[in-house]
């Protein structure tokens, strides 16, 4: 085994899985139908040479996209932070469990205490008072925030299920994540009984239509039990006025969970988390360190308030796996909070990269990607042809169109626009076919918008003003003839 993972590290080096100069290709982009006959994909009865398993790995690595490139801004992750790296490495190698201190009694500690500094984090009372959760994506975390809230809004839905009970219905904006609703799907509630509360014009949810919308629930005669404000949402990255949103759920006694998924990484800087005020009056928060902070994946928070909070609400007292005559503290076994059995020691990863970075270190490697969004901003907002979708600047993503020089000067008729959402695609098309660069594109729906442009910037690798000024002259080099 160590000759083969020695092997793997030699290979993944040969192939610059890690380069960070950008002289390398982001990707090497062919058709599903090609790479099907570049690659041996078929499985068999009989095992392979040794010689064709490197080869596999080799063009394993060699076709997939480089996430370690400084021109990769396609996602809301990118690279991985090499402490970060190690950890996942470490926690593979050892294939350990995270449901009894049994089985993972450091990582059960590790575990801890990423909780107790993330609770610390957000203003949250410390363990028992509060509590928290790694789970597999933030998707997860936002389920676990509504089964949360509809466990305290009516605690018998555990046992007796919905049957009986009103109409529940939950609240999030145009601008929310799509899990909100996977997640009514998931509990039974029905993704018609999600609630859209309009958005501002920078994107942020509105108080004054959360509160309307809630009043037209409880007409209706539907039980309101579950508002979820957004920390940075996927496409404009804006972030929710917390303290209104939490006046609201306060006097209507509701559920305020907020998605910091990709925001929540803001916590970690004195200059910025002032974007997050008020996330301390919520009862739950999702944070995904592994968007922009660069922790591996999948490094997802579930933290809450409340003692024992997920205990009570989660636990299936399954004594065969959970004894309670154990010769240790058995408080120390997490398994029963959780809606998994077996479940990966994400904590560790995140443990290792906080240890060696220090509070310190992480909050500088935030304040280098925010000064870098900062000046891409500046640099495209009188630049000839980019377009800013917003007219103003507040969140963590930019969402810009690239006018070509062969539609500038015209006039802007639906057919135009309708034009420069076709040439946002085809720019992005050369990009990957190119290999130099990657930025993602999205439609926004609820504004009337066509495809625009979404640049992301991450902590790892860390930006620079270069990295910033390089995907601006490539796209205009890539769209100067269309």
């Amino acid at each position: 085994m160590a000759k083969l993972l020695k092997r793997l590290v030699e290979i993944l080096e040969e192939e610059k899985a890690f380069d960070r100069t950008g002289e390398e290709p982001v990707v090497r982009f062919v058709q599903p139908e090609e790479l099907q006959k570049e690659l041996s994909i078929e499985l068999s009865e009989e095992p392979s040479s040794e010689n064709e398993i490197e080869t596999a790995i080799r063009k394993t690595v060699r076709y997939s996209v480089k996430t370690f490139s400084p021109h990769f801004h396609n996602q809301l992750f990118a690279g991985t932070d090499d402490y970060g790296l190690a950890g996942s490495w470490l926690t593979d190698a050892l294939s350990s469990s995270q449901y009894t201190y049994e089985v993972g009694p450091v990582f059960t500690l590790m575990e801890r205490e990423v909780i107790e500094k993330s609770l610390e984090l957000i203003g949250y009372p410390s363990m028992p008072d509060g509590d928290g959760i790694l789970c597999p994506g933030g998707s997860l975390s936002n389920m676990y925030g509504m089964v949360m809230a509809r466990y305290k809004a009516v605690p018998e839905v555990k046992t007796k299920g919905l049957a009986g009970l009103p109409q529940l219905v939950c609240f999030t904006s145009e601008g929310g994540h799509y899990s909100i609703l996977k997640g009514a799907h998931w509990l039974g509630l029905g993704t018609e009984n999600v609630y859209k509360v309009k958005c501002d014009e920078l994107g942020r949810m509105r108080p004054d239509d959360l509160k309307a919308e809630i009043e037209r629930a409880r007409k209706q005669g539907h039980l309101p039990f579950f508002v979820n404000a957004t920390c940075g949402t996927t496409v404009l990255g804006a972030f929710d006025p917390l303290p209104e949103i939490a006046a609201v759920c306060r006097e209507e006694n509701l559920w305020l969970h907020v998605d910091a998924c990709l925001g929540g990484t803001l916590q970690l800087s004195r200059k910025y988390r002032d974007r997050l005020k008020g996330i301390e009056l919520s009862n739950s928060v999702a944070w995904n360190p592994h968007k922009m902070l660069g922790a591996p994946f999948q490094c997802s928070l579930f933290l809450v308030k409340g003692k024992n909070a997920l205990h009570e609400a989660n636990c299936a007292g399954a004594r065969y796996l959970f004894q309670q005559d154990k010769h240790y503290d058995v408080s120390w076994d997490t398994g029963d909070k959780s809606v998994q059995c077996g479940r990966k020691v994400d904590g560790a990863k995140f443990w290792l990269m906080w240890k060696a970075r220090g509070t310190k270190g992480l909050r500088k490697s935030v304040d280098v990607a925010m000064f870098a969004v900062e000046y891409f901003y500046e640099r495209i907002k009188t630049r000839p042809g980019f377009r800013l979708v917003l007219p103003q600047f507040e969140g963590c993503n930019i969402c810009f169109w690239y006018v070509p020089p062969s539609m500038r000067g015209q006039s802007e008729t639906q057919e135009w626009w309708e034009k420069l959402y076709k040439m946002t695609a085809k720019i992005k098309e050369r990009m990957m076919i190119d290999g130099t660069l990657m930025i993602g594109y999205s439609p926004l729906s609820y504004k009337n918008l066509g495809n625009f442009f979404r640049m992301v910037v991450t902590c790892q690798p860390p930006p620079t003003k270069a990295s910033m000024d390089y995907a601006i002259d490539k796209i205009e080099e890539l769209a100067a003839d269309l």
